[in-house]
């Protein structure tokens, strides 16, 4: 959540008023994330936060905003996509697609227990099954044909032993992505993000109470197995080392498996899509370290945090009992 574009208090007034959401009162850039602008704003009814997409075209965003309202409407605490009078729920500001959604309770958990994990595991399924009725299509857009592509851009920024893992392990998601097994995985919208910094926790009586998930603009539909990595890879890791933590790995996935039960092939293929999940996120860190756009409160992440997580997957894969 970086700030490309500036978005006016007038501009914001205009949208909030079309939108029905009140008088505005306040607004501020968002300082966290790297692929869209982010607002905070208030108005008398309410706190919202308003999206400026730059990367994501108009002919793509309907799969995100429409997923976000069909998980809403199924239970699952996630941000509502507001409509305006006409019913549409994407709008456009300063040119570019822009999206209002309601702004949920809490604050993010950096440092998770094992009740936190339980509870992203718990959600996470349950946003699974709530997604299998869907009716709109997209493929995970930074998945393997994506990786295929950016590899060869960033291989001239790392030094001969990064370029090497890049490769052998590129090589290898392609052996696993033509496999029988793979074929055989269960698949349907994911969320592809779920990071710590995606989840919100509000504590009303002193325990944690997951509040929701947000930041749904890398979804796509892919195997469940590879949100599943995606969470174990950031959850359930020392994040000074990159290694797995084995108690909140357990309590993640057992939290999961009691809301869906994890298939065979599933089991088989954990410790490959865990692979997977770090190498995503490792090129597109050295994508947005070494090849950056240009905007206000950008930080982009450390590159090497994602490639000790897979040397760790490579070196001590996961074993779960049949």
């Amino acid at each position: 959540m970086a700030v490309f574009t500036d978005v006016s208090f007038d501009e914001a007034s205009t949208l909030m008023s079309a939108l029905n959401l009140g008088t505005l009162q306040e607004m501020a850039g968002c300082a966290g994330g790297i692929e869209n602008t982010n607002y905070f704003v208030t108005t008398d009814q309410g706190d919202y936060v308003l999206t400026l997409f730059e990367r994501l075209t108009a002919e793509q965003l309907p799969f995100y905003l429409h997923l976000m309202n069909h998980l809403a409407f199924k239970g699952i605490p996630v941000p509502d996509p507001a409509a305006n009078t006409a019913g549409e729920i994407l709008h456009t500001v300063q040119g570019k697609p822009a999206a209002v959604v309601n702004r949920l309770r809490g604050k993010s958990e950096l440092a998770p227990s094992a009740l936190h994990c339980e509870a992203v595991g718990a959600m996470l399924a349950r946003m699974h099954l709530a997604g299998r009725d869907y009716n709109r299509a997209q493929p995970n857009l930074r998945g393997l044909s994506w990786w295929t592509q950016t590899v060869p851009l960033v291989l001239p920024h790392v030094d001969p032993d990064q370029a090497a893992l890049l490769q052998s392990e590129l090589a290898y998601q392609h052996h696993i992505a033509e496999s029988s097994a793979y074929a055989a995985l269960p698949c349907g919208p994911v969320h592809a993000d779920l990071f710590r910094d995606n989840v919100m926790f509000d504590q009303p009586e002193g325990q944690p109470v997951l509040s929701g998930f947000f930041d749904f603009y890398f979804a796509g539909v892919d195997t469940w197995l590879f949100d599943i990595a995606v969470c174990l890879n950031d959850w359930c890791i020392d994040l000074e080392s990159g290694a797995a933590h084995a108690e909140l790995s357990h309590a993640f996935l057992k939290a999961y498996a009691a809301v869906r039960p994890l298939s065979a092939a599933e089991r088989n293929l954990l410790p490959a899509l865990l692979r997977a999940g770090a190498l995503r996120f490792w090129i597109s860190r050295l994508w947005d370290f070494h090849l950056p756009r240009e905007a206000s409160m950008l930080k982009p992440h450390d590159p090497s945090h994602f490639e000790r997580v897979l040397r760790h997957r490579v070196a001590q894969p996961v074993a779960l009992a049949a």
